[in-house]
């Protein structure tokens, strides 16, 4: 089993992720940030992911440092659970339709952080959680976890469809990217490393 345990705990956050990449898509997020919650179940179902978060973060001052840091922690989680990417499919791409919403997603686990994050401008606040925040989040993850994302919002109008779908995406992604590959046995990589 890929398993990963990743605490963090600095002046702003405490942050504790438990991540199993071969699980069933069980989710036990507690943020302090119910949207951002939501979201996180989201990936972990619709990515067959076993992910518990616990994070507690200063909230008083806004949602900035508790979602940045459960990226980063999250980042981390998958790179030590794919130790040194040998035998993995490595790429991974999705088109979600959420309603009137689609958003497709293209990753890489490259070990070469980049994060392309083409949105419309959306509505300021989801729940508690200002819109903002995922670029954030997603370029925390992609710097932790050597990833390489594009995240393309092709349409929608409804803010929340447009995330929920994005979300969605990204634990397809994550999931295809990581199973062991019919193709590939050692590093997939013509470099012979990642």
């Amino acid at each position: 089993m890929r398993k990963a345990t990743v605490e963090r705990v600095t002046k702003e956050t405490a942050i504790k992720i438990e991540l199993n990449l071969d699980g069933s898509g069980n989710a036990a997020i507690d943020t302090g940030i119910g949207f951002f919650d939501h979201m996180l179940e989201l990936m972990a179902v619709h990515g067959s992911l076993d992910l518990e978060i616990k994070a507690k973060g200063d909230l008083n001052v806004d949602a900035h440092h508790t979602v940045e840091d459960v990226g980063l922690c999250l980042g981390q989680a998958i790179s030590q659970c794919l130790n040194d990417r040998k035998g993995i499919n490595r790429y991974g791409h999705v088109c979600i339709p959420m309603d009137e919403a689609l958003v497709e997603v293209a990753l890489d686990l490259s070990n070469r952080p980049y994060l392309v994050y083409n949105a419309p401008t959306l509505q300021e606040r989801l729940g508690s959680m200002d819109s903002e925040l995922i670029p954030e989040f997603l370029r925390a993850l992609t710097q932790t976890g050597g990833i390489t994302l594009h995240a393309i919002i092709r349409y929608g109008s409804n803010s929340h469809h447009i995330i929920e779908a994005l979300f969605k995406a990204l634990g397809r992604v994550i999931h295809n990217a990581t199973r062991l590959s019919n193709i590939y046995t050692g590093v997939p990589s013509s470099k012979g490393t990642l």
